[in-house]
């Protein structure tokens, strides 16, 4: 378990897993020490529950038993009485005080004072079961003194409206949260996600002053904790630490211009410290961090801790020390001027894991700052004895002697990294493109030619031209990311193949690094234009979930249900479930054979014509064919109702009611209708 608490040292469930088997072992004093080490550091509701449960069971036999017991509880309450699940030790602090012997009037009166006061605490601050705390509290103000009980109450009421209000609130923006999460690094994963996103929003939440207070103390108490919850999830995240040190510090800020200087120190304070607590336990070589804490220090102008968070990131053995020595020369420069920046940059020059880049921001700063370019002339000379294999460093060397406009001593640098033989033909193309493109500017043609030709040279030894040296003519004119040919021009003649080979790198610019919109990647135009070819409608998957008993309806195929189309459901939807039709039902096959059995006429107007009702012959003919599928049962009747027989036991055609039984039906008892007629005749 030791090793469990060192890899996860701000997870609550393993720092509980671990005391609990040291209590099942009854090592109290292995218990007590690790409540030390965790209980400040870890603010998770179970841990502090089982810190409460061990002062009851193992403190209990003491004299100062009371004394310990309160104080543990105010403990607590002061740390976790804002989290949304405290009800419990709120309650349970309670009964603890009304369950304390009170002898005399004096001490009856001090533990009413002391219970009344924890209710009071605990009703403006919202929680969950807030209402069942406000019940017991109204009920025992009321068994105290019914007199004043009424206005105790009505006092409290307000803000425990207010709090009850916020309750509902917080349980809502904290759904979904995984608060016993181990935190690991980042991974990206779509649940990371999505915790990440969830945090976030009520950490913004609390932000926002729910509790609609003038305290601002009181806001950055509740957002801390907040920020405190998350890095329990997410401490191996910069950002969080970062977020939560700036907001203490704009915190503490706003307190000072407000006039409240001590709260304001306090916070400051805070912010050191967590930033501290994250580059000493989970974030030891984040570089970013240690950035923003040595900025964070030299604002409050404690420059002698800015060096010590510099040198603390310098003795860490596997980090690249590179950037942390630009940013300790940068610091040095502005809080103790160019002599203590030269110095720092002595002692990197003597670290043998420092790269290149702090000579270009030694010689850099040189020049800019104190005005001396002999001075950054020699850095950079120095920089070359020691990195004159590596074109990135010859690069910036010579970007800074092409601003001082010296063609001359340009040129000759040129040569001397060319000609000396340090540099590999691959690496070399960088230059050899630099050289090319400083001629354009400042050269004649007869000299452009003469580095165009030494270029292909070079490139020819690489295998890399292959009959392409059309494409080597593009550099000559081409200006920033304007091209002598068009794009589809440039990838015929095999300018976009070299560029991807780096045959045209950052030296011009030309490199697809410098212009990734330029002409030489066009490809993804290209793509968009070519005609898009079918592809399968993937909302159309299902899960492959076969189904013994598919429902009526279901089109069931052998991996499941597949569900029907789009129009067809919604077309489903519109109409009555099948329950709402209760008849006729039709015999089908009996019908199919009637049709076939009947004689239809051919022709759809022959005889056409009217009779004496009026009626056409055709139609006739239907409502007789009708009448024959009714009288011989191939249109069977709903369940419940009969047809009446006519003379010789047939059903009668028009179902069995005749007028005579129409003209006896005596009318509804309570006919509205009737009775509204006869009071207008009236």
């Amino acid at each position: 378990m030791e090793k469990c608490v060192e890899r996860f040292p701000n997870s609550g469930r393993y720092w509980r897993q671990y005391i609990d088997l040291e209590l099942r072992h009854r090592n109290f004093e292995k218990v007590e020490k690790l409540f030390q080490r965790c209980l400040l550091k870890v603010l998770n509701i179970d841990l502090w529950k089982a810190y409460l449960n061990y002062v009851k069971e193992t403190k209990g036999l003491l004299p100062s038993y009371r004394e310990k017991m309160a104080q543990a509880y105010d403990f607590a309450l002061d740390k976790m009485g804002m989290d949304i699940m405290s009800y419990q030790i709120w309650a349970d602090y309670i009964g603890f005080l009304k369950s304390v012997e009170a002898v005399g009037s004096y001490a009856e009166n001090q533990r009413i004072t002391a219970v009344r006061k924890i209710y009071q605490r605990g009703c403006v601050n919202p929680m969950v079961a807030i209402d069942q705390l406000w019940k017991d509290y109204t009920v025992y103000e009321n068994s105290i003194n019914p007199l004043i009980a009424k206005k105790m109450i009505d006092d409290r009421s307000r803000d425990y409206m207010n709090a009850r209000r916020v309750s509902k609130e917080y349980e809502a923006v904290t759904r979904g949260l995984s608060r016993n999460l181990p935190s690991v690094p980042p991974t990206g994963s779509p649940e990371e996600v999505k915790q990440v996103e969830l945090w976030k929003k009520y950490i913004a939440w609390e932000k926002s002053n729910p509790m609609r207070t003038e305290d601002h103390a009181a806001v950055t108490k509740r957002v801390m904790f907040a920020y405190e919850q998350c890095l329990l999830c997410l401490g191996h995240h910069p950002d969080i630490w970062y977020e939560a040190a700036l907001y203490l510090e704009q915190s503490s800020r706003l307190l000072i211009e407000k006039g409240d200087t001590n709260a304001g120190k306090l916070f400051s304070d805070e912010a050191a410290s967590m930033y501290e607590r994250a580059i000493s336990t989970m974030l030891k070589s984040n570089t970013l961090l240690y950035f923003a804490y040595a900025d964070f220090e030299e604002g409050r102008m404690k420059y002698q801790k800015v060096h010590q968070i510099y040198q603390k990131f310098l003795d860490l053995n596997d980090a690249d020390p590179t950037l942390a020595y630009v940013q300790y020369l940068k610091f040095a420069r502005r809080a103790e001027g160019i002599k203590s920046a030269r110095a720092i940059f002595k002692k990197a020059r003597e670290d043998s894991r420092s790269r290149y880049q702090i000579f270009v921001a030694a010689a850099l700063m040189e020049y800019y700052c104190s005005k001396d370019k002999n001075i950054a002339f020699k850095i950079f000379e120095l920089g070359l004895k020691r990195y004159g294999d590596t074109p990135e460093f010859i690069l910036a060397y010579i970007d800074h002697l092409s601003h001082l406009n010296e063609d001359n001593n340009t040129r000759v640098l040129f040569e001397r990294v060319l000609t000396s033989g340090g540099l590999k033909n691959e690496n070399s193309i960088e230059i050899w493109n630099k050289f090319l493109a400083f001629e354009t500017v400042v050269g004649d043609l007869s000299s452009i030619l003469k580095v165009e030709k030494r270029r292909n040279t070079i490139i020819e030894k690489l295998n890399q031209l292959e009959g392409k040296e059309t494409a080597l003519l593009v550099d000559r004119y081409m200006f920033m990311d304007l091209f002598p040919c068009t794009s589809s021009e440039l990838k015929a003649i095999g300018y976009q193949e070299l560029a991807r080979k780096n045959v045209f790198s950052s030296g011009t610019s030309s490199s697809a690094g410098a212009f990734p919109n330029s002409a030489i990647y066009d490809e993804d135009a290209e793509a968009k234009s070519r005609p898009e070819y079918p592809k399968p409608d993937l909302n159309q998957m299902i899960p492959f979930k076969p189904k013994v008993m598919p429902p009526v309806g279901s089109h069931p195929v052998p991996g499941g249900v597949f569900p029907p189309p789009a129009a067809a459901a919604q077309l489903l939807n519109n109409m009555p479930p099948p329950q709402s039709f209760q008849g006729p039902f039709v015999v089908v096959d009996e019908l199919i054979e009637k049709l076939l059995a009947c004689d239809l006429p051919k022709v759809a107007g022959a005889g056409a014509g009217d009779d004496v009702n009026g009626k056409s012959a055709l139609h006739e003919e239907y409502t007789k064919l009708f009448e024959f599928f009714a009288n011989t049962g191939a249109l069977p009747q709903p369940e419940g109702r009969k047809r009446k027989l006519g003379p010789g036991g047939t059903p009668l055609a028009d179902g069995g009611e005749s007028d005579d039984d129409d003209a006896l039906a005596a009318p509804p008892a309570n006919d509205i209708y009737r009775s509204r007629q006869q009071k207008r005749v009236r």
